[in-house]
């Protein structure tokens, strides 16, 4: 283990039921929360004393999606589709039926918004008509995780079938699949210079495959005791950091896929249950983690 220090400067409180999933806003000091409990909370990093309640909605969410060009929020309500929230006005300015199963992610290129859902659908959503374009059935399990790489053109989805499927962003046709864990598929990211596609898996292992050599297998690590929930690249690239079942928030050397740092409750005052959702923020380097516990915690990291 390397001599990085972790510091918790922070415990945000208010969601009165597990915080799944967590996104920056166009001010680096802002992130939007949402959980069970159907709530959306925007947190100023200055003053993280308070939340403040943007929306409430009956179901729970899994996922969100800030679209930077136009300073909105997408909200993925289980059971119910997407709804588009202007967050400084608390208005609702659009909602869709998408389907009728759990949105486990939330992305966007262009005009499309690419939602992942429980029923193994990627529905392709066309943003200025807010009508749907396209459903794509990738497996008869659910769809977890989508990332999308623009200097490709590619967009990859993680499905609970264990497979890794990567459709053509312009046309979204299928161009090549292959099964790259022996659980579900929990997360994906591609790294900052697009050339690694990292996933992690309930079966708790780490994998990066390599962009240009047909996503050949680069890196496989046994990285947590229990499911991978989330990773999140640092801010510069050089760091990444995996969430997990087991409690844990991990932090790795994005070069060597070395382990530097365990961040947990023994040792840190971490999360007493599942960790969800990480984002490692521009603003002071501070570090933000969701839980099952119902809290997100702020973490200071000095290299």
């Amino acid at each position: 283990m390397s001599n990085i220090q972790v510091h918790k400067i922070h415990t945000l409180s208010g969601h009165r039921d597990a915080v799944y999933t967590l996104q920056p806003s166009s001010d680096s000091s802002k992130i939007f929360s949402a959980a069970g409990d159907g709530m959306v909370v925007l947190w100023d990093l200055n003053h993280p004393e308070e939340g403040e309640l943007i929306a409430k909605l009956p179901n729970s969410i899994y996922a969100l999606h800030h679209l930077p060009k136009d300073d909105l929020l997408v909200v993925g309500h289980n059971y119910d589709g997407i709804h588009l929230i202007d967050w400084k006005n608390k208005k609702e300015l659009a909602s869709l039926q998408t389907g009728s199963a759990a949105i486990f992610d939330i992305q966007s290129h262009g005009t499309d918004l690419l939602i992942a859902s429980g029923d193994g659908l990627l529905t392709i959503v066309d943003r200025e008509g807010w009508t749907i374009r396209k459903k794509l059935l990738g497996s008869e399990k659910s769809a977890r995780a989508i990332a999308i790489n623009p200097f490709t053109g590619e967009v990859a989805v993680g499905y609970s079938d264990n497979w890794i499927r990567v459709f053509d962003l312009d046309s979204y046709q299928l161009k090549r699949e292959w099964e790259a864990h022996s659980n579900s598929v929990f997360t994906l990211v591609y790294s900052p210079d697009y050339k690694l596609l990292v996933s992690g898996s309930r079966d708790a292992r780490l994998k990066s495959w390599e962009v240009g050599q047909n996503y050949a297998l680069k890196t496989e690590v046994a990285a947590h005791l229990y499911a991978i929930n989330n990773l999140d690249f640092s801010p510069d690239g050089k760091h990444f950091v995996t969430c997990s079942l087991d409690k844990s928030v991990k932090v790795w050397d994005a070069e060597e896929f070395k382990l530097l740092k365990v961040i947990d409750k023994a040792r840190h005052a971490g999360h007493g249950t599942s960790v969800n959702k990480l984002l490692w923020t521009s603003f002071n380097n501070q570090l933000i983690s969701a839980s099952d516990d119902r809290t997100l915690s702020v973490w200071h990291i000095i290299f």
